[in-house]
Formats: structure tokens, C-alpha cells, sequence
């Protein structure tokens, strides 16, 4: 099985791409000229706090022997700082790592352009405290008794609910607490720099192979059988999240087509990023009439549904919840329908009993994840606060922020804020 390890290498670092440079470029692409920088370095710091977290006790709440509040994690001293972890579990430990950083990165789509990054720094490694190590045990571990594989009997093979469920109700929750842009709904906010977008696009599909087709977890007894299995599995969930997107871009062109008269190229990233999203729980557990199937529907509808925060006035910057919340609910709930490897779904004549599994998983992940958000939310709320000042928004979070501007278009401003400026013209015409 050396050449599993060596492949499990190469995913860990395309998962880790996922966050940076992929997720970056493509939110980045997607905010204000002046906010990219921002936006950018939300994921980077993700990626470095959160992982020093999860060394330090992510592993142990999540993969730990000795169970808490009956299965919703382990005891997060177990392994603190890896303790009694043999060298042969780090590569799996490495890779466990970047699904919770980009768990976490996911979430700061929806807050862009008025977030403090003292108050993003703070949230990120209480956030995987609360809601990320546990969903992770409840899903990933799969004892008898973690809420969601164990007792549910729910599948996910790589985290549409730990992942893409938990972010996205994260996202919904903390933009009803912090509150809408300064004029959002009355000024245009168009994405700056589509070509970035596009290319985090593609960057996240070629990445989402690690992140998919690494979730392999071994049932075989002997290294034959683990060959046997590894060679069929891989097989089966490299194609399906292929094809699942694949179906994803033409469902969503399909529907902004319709509706708005254009198949734009932000459409074709983001339906990128839905077909990816809802085959993640389903990738192993599907056949390819399936992925087609989860990809199609989820593309069409998640693009009718990104354009339903105008219709609510909620201004989730980047469509956090109507890509991942949305996509993720999808994936899960639609393996009870197309399930045709572990367990029959209800096209396969398994009848309702895996529908059913898949419901209870979605609910659970979205209370804990919600409950989790809200807790933190408002804490940060009522003691540093989350916004910037109105003045620093529209002048950018950038320049506020990081004192730095990402194109430097014309050299007049000198490194001085735009509101500066203005105040020193008036001032010279007075």
C-alpha cells in the first residue's frame, strides 16, 4: 500500500490548495476592487490558525478514543499537541487538517467587505472548537455512537454535512447577526476581477480530487483487499465528481439563461463550485447515472436560489449560503434517493429508510452548526464588535485594514486613505 501513502500525500496538498491559493483567488476575484486583499487574507489566516489548532487538540476532539456528551466528540486532551500519535497517523492527520481549514475559510464569503480581521482571527479557532470537531467526529469517525454516521446511519464520504452544511449555516447565521453592506440593494457590488474567479474556480476543481477521492476509509482485512478496494473506489469517485460538475455548470447556465437572458462566466464558476459541493457526500455512493443526476439539480437550483438574498435582504457577499448550504442539503439528501453502492436509496428500491438516515444528518448538522455560530456570533458582537466604521467600508477594508490596496493604478494617493484625501482637497479649497 505504499503507493495509498504517497497518494494520500498528493491530496493533502491538493486539499491545502483548495484553501490557498483556490478559495482565495476565487473569492478575491469576486469582492470589490477594495476589499480583495481582505478577502484574500481571511483564507491565508485560515489556513495558518486553524491549523496550528487542530495539531494542538482538533485531532484529539475528533478522532479521539474516549467519546464525550455520548459521541458528539472526544476528549480534545486526549492527543493534545499530538501526543501519543504515531509518526504513521500524521499523514491522515495532515489531511483531516485541511478539510477543517477550508471549512472554516468557506464561512468568510458571506461577511465580506465590513468584518474586522481581529474579530475573524478570534472566531476562527473558537468556531472549529465548537461546530467543526464535533460535526467532524459525528461524521467522519463513524463509531457506533457519533451522532450522525453511528447512530443516524447517515452517509457522507467527504463532508457535505461536517463541510459545506456547517459552513453555510455558519455563514446565514453570522450575516443576520453583523448585518447588511453599507448600501447593499441600492449600489452595485459587481465582482472586480472575474478572471480570478475563474481561475479559483478551476484551481478548486482540481483540488476537490484530493479532497473526494482521498476520503477513502478502508474496509478490507488484508492488503489485497485494501488494493481491491482502493483501485474500484478511487475509480468510482474520481469520475463521479466529474461528471457531477460537469452537469453542475450546464444546470446553472441552463437556469441563468432563463432568468436573466445570459450564461455568464460567473455562472459557470459557481456552478463549478454547486456540482462540486453536492457530490461531495455522495461521491462514493452513487453510480455515474446518480452524479449526473446530484450534479444537474444542484447547479439549477442553486443558481435560483443565490438570487433569493435580494428577495429576503440578506447580504451574503458571495453566496456562501446559496452555494454551500443549499448544494450541501442537496448532495446529502438526494444519496437517500440515488444510493447504490453500501445502501440502496429510494430509485433502487431501498425505499425510505436511507432518505430518512440522510434527513436526520442534515438536521443534525444544521442545529449544532447554527446553535454553535450563534453562541460565538453574538459573543464577538457584544464585546469587540464585528463591523468596521461605516467611513472605513466605504473607503475599503483594504486600506483600513491592512493599510494596502491591491492595484495601484495611479500612484497619486501616496498610500493615503480615500476620505483623507477628499478632507485635504477641502481643506486646500477653503
Amino acid at each position: 500500500m505504499d503507493g495509498y501513502y504517497a497518494w494520500m500525500l498528493i491530496a493533502t496538498a491538493l486539499v491545502l490548495m483548495m484553501t490557498v491559493p483556490a478559495l482565495a483567488l476565487f473569492y478575491g476575484g469576486m469582492s470589490r476592487s477594495k476589499s480583495v486583499l481582505n478577502m484574500m487574507m481571511m483564507s491565508y489566516v485560515s489556513a495558518a490558525i486553524v491549523g496550528i489548532v487542530y495539531v494542538l487538540w482538533g485531532w484529539s476532539m475528533s478522532w479521539g478514543s474516549k467519546e464525550v456528551l455520548g459521541g458528539a466528540f472526544t476528549n480534545p486532551f486526549e492527543f493534545f499537541g499530538l501526543k501519543d500519535v504515531g509518526h504513521e497517523t500524521y499523514i491522515t492527520m495532515a489531511f483531516q487538517m485541511t478539510f477543517a481549514i477550508i471549512t472554516a475559510a468557506l464561512i468568510s464569503g458571506a461577511i465580506a467587505d465590513r468584518v474586522k480581521f481581529s474579530a475573524w482571527v478570534i472566531f476562527l479557532p473558537l468556531w472549529v472548537t465548537l461546530s467543526y470537531f464535533p460535526l467532524s467526529h459525528m461524521v467522519f469517525s463513524c463509531t457506533e455512537d457519533s451522532w450522525i454516521c453511528g447512530r443516524q446511519g447517515a452517509q457522507d464520504y467527504a463532508g457535505g454535512t461536517a463541510v459545506h452544511i456547517n459552513a453555510g449555516i455558519a455563514a446565514l447565521v453570522l450575516v443576520l447577526i453583523i448585518g447588511k453592506r453599507v448600501g447593499f440593494g441600492k449600489q452595485p457590488m459587481k465582482p472586480h476581477n472575474l478572471t480570478l474567479t475563474m481561475l479559483g474556480a478551476g484551481l478548486l476543481w482540481m483540488g476537490w480530487y484530493g479532497f473526494n477521492v482521498g476520503s477513502i476509509v478502508f474496509a478490507g482485512a488484508t492488503d489485497e483487499e485494501r488494493t481491491a478496494q482502493f483501485m474500484t473506489e478511487t475509480g468510482l469517485t474520481f469520475v463521479n465528481t466529474t461528471l457531477a460538475t460537469m452537469a453542475a455548470i450546464l444546470g446553472w447556465l441552463l437556469v441563468e439563461r432563463i432568468l436573466h437572458g445570459k450564461a455568464t462566466s460567473l455562472g459557470a464558476a459557481s456552478g463549478i463550485v454547486a456540482g462540486l459541493v453536492a457530490i461531495t457526500p455522495a461521491a462514493g455512493a452513487v453510480d455515474v447515472g446518480g452524479a449526473i443526476a446530484i450534479g444537474a439539480v444542484a447547479g439549477a437550483v442553486c443558481a435560483w436560489a443565490v438570487g433569493l438574498k435580494y428577495k429576503f435582504g440578506l447580504d451574503d457577499s458571495l453566496d456562501v449560503v446559496g452555494v454551500h448550504l443549499v448544494g450541501g442539503i442537496i448532495g446529502t439528501l438526494m444519496i437517500g434517493l440515488f444510493s447504490s453502492q453500501a445502501v440502496d436509496g429510494l430509485f433502487y428500491g431501498g425505499g425510505l429508510d436511507s432518505l430518512w438516515a440522510q434527513t436526520k444528518g442534515v438536521l443534525i448538522a444544521i442545529a449544532w452548526s447554527g446553535v454553535a455560530t450563534a453562541i460565538l456570533g453574538y459573543a464577538i458582537k457584544f464585546t469587540i464588535g464585528w463591523r468596521i466604521s461605516e467611513e472605513d467600508e466605504v473607503d475599503g477594508i483594504d486600506f483600513a485594514e491592512h493599510g494596502e490596496s491591491a492595484y495601484d493604478l495611479a500612484s497619486s494617493s501616496g498610500g493615503v486613505s480615500p476620505s483623507a484625501l477628499t478632507a485635504s482637497k477641502e481643506g486646500a479649497h477653503a
